[in-house]
């Protein structure tokens, strides 16, 4: 995913059952006080996730698209290397439900829950 680049995403891990995606500290994604950007975070967790319900698309689907996500700030990222681990909560036919949590140095500062529409499937 070109936008991945640009957030300086790399992927460490990518399979059906388990995705894992970094992202560095910058202090260009950052608000005021240095904090990492919740919208970087959110970014982070969203890519780890899509490729986790791509990966586990139906038959004859063609690709994803995020219709619901939430996420819950649990602590602020000040330094280090965010990674974002994907899991699938549900692979249906129409949606694919992913968790991803988001965590530096093993504290957990964020989790996301998303829904996928499959593209394509019939």
């Amino acid at each position: 995913m070109p936008f991945c680049v640009t957030l300086d995403m790399t992927t460490v891990e990518a399979t059906p059952s388990r995705v894992v995606v970094t992202m560095p500290w910058s202090a260009d994604r950052c608000t005021i006080g240095g904090a990492t950007h919740g919208g970087a975070l959110m970014a982070l967790a969203d890519s780890a996730g899509a490729v986790c319900a791509y990966l586990n698309l139906p038959e004859g689907a063609t690709g994803t698209s995020t219709i619901q996500s939430a996420t819950n700030f649990l602590g602020a990222v000040r330094e280090g290397t965010a990674e974002a681990t994907a899991t699938p909560v549900h692979t249906g036919r129409s949606t694919i439900v992913v968790a991803t949590e988001v965590r530096v140095d093993g504290r957990l500062v964020a989790v996301t829950t998303q829904t996928q529409s499959v593209l394509g499937a019939r």
